[in-house]
Order: C-alpha cells, then sequence, then structure tokens
C-alpha cells in the first residue's frame, strides 16, 4: 500500500496560516500581560499621602504652611481649643466593570491649637479602630432635582 503525500503546494499556505496564528496569540499575550488589559486595577482614592509631605509638617507649623504642603482638607473638625483637618486616602481594586474593594484606607489627621499652629498629627487606619464621620451632602444644581418631562412642560 503507498501512502499518498499532500502536495508541497498545499503544505506551505497551511504552515504559514499557522505561523501567522501562533505570532498572533504570542504578540496579543504580551501585550496583555505589559497593559491595562487587567481584569482589576489598584488605584488610589482621595489624598495621595506621601511620607515626605508628612515629614514636612511639624508641631508649631502654620495651617497656611500645611495648605501649601497638603493641599485643602478634605474634612475640618472643630473643637475646644482648636480645630482639626483630615485628609483620607483609600485604596482600593477597581474592576473593569467599575466594581470598586476597598483595600486600605488611611486618615491623616493634622491638629492645630487657637493660634492656628499644629499642635500634633497622627495617621490612622483600620486597625486604630477610630471613626470619622465624613458628610456626603452636596449642594443640588439647578435642574437636579426635575424629571425630563418637568423641565419639558416648565419651558413651554
Amino acid at each position: 500500500m503507498k501512502v499518498k503525500s499532500m502536495p508541497q503546494r498545499q503544505t506551505a499556505p497551511l504552515l504559514m496560516s499557522v505561523a501567522a496564528a501562533g505570532l498572533l496569540a504570542l504578540s496579543l499575550s504580551a501585550c496583555s500581560m505589559g497593559s491595562g488589559l487587567a481584569l482589576s486595577n489598584a488605584k488610589v482614592q482621595g489624598y495621595a499621602i506621601s511620607q515626605d509631605a508628612l515629614a514636612q509638617i511639624r508641631p508649631g507649623q502654620s495651617q497656611e504652611l500645611v495648605t501649601v504642603v497638603l493641599g485643602s482638607p478634605q474634612t475640618v473638625n472643630a473643637f475646644d481649643s482648636g480645630t482639626a483637618w483630615y485628609y483620607v486616602e483609600t485604596k482600593v481594586d477597581q474592576t473593569a466593570f467599575g466594581m470598586t474593594t476597598v483595600k486600605e484606607r488611611t486618615v491623616l489627621a493634622v491638629y492645630f491649637d487657637k493660634n492656628k499652629k499644629v499642635a500634633d498629627k497622627a495617621l490612622y487606619s483600620a486597625k486604630d479602630g477610630k471613626v470619622f464621620t465624613i458628610e456626603g451632602r452636596k449642594t443640588p444644581s439647578y435642574g437636579e432635582d426635575k424629571s425630563f418631562i418637568d423641565s419639558l412642560i416648565e419651558s413651554i
């Protein structure tokens, strides 16, 4: 019994297409490793608290200097003899579908005395068990509380 071999002309295009498919698969896998095609991304929400900025805040400094170094605080708390400014850094994982999972939250508290000078600073995390209430209210903008139909009828 004789075995027929494929003619040379038919194996060359088949070999070329298999090699091209393999090359394409290899290049796509390399792209997904190095680029942002991952299913989740690590992000920082709020303030990114750096050790350099933290080292610049020392007792006796003014509120203006703290604003220059750290920016405006996320929230302010006034108490008997002074105030406290809070800077919140939240590290999250965000999926490609927009869902976020909080991985770590750090709160930098800068305490001021009655003369508006830095009295102390502290870093808090979830392990410390401190609870900070941050207001989430906002002032509504014009037309935000009306439906589309209400706005349409009002414009007639």
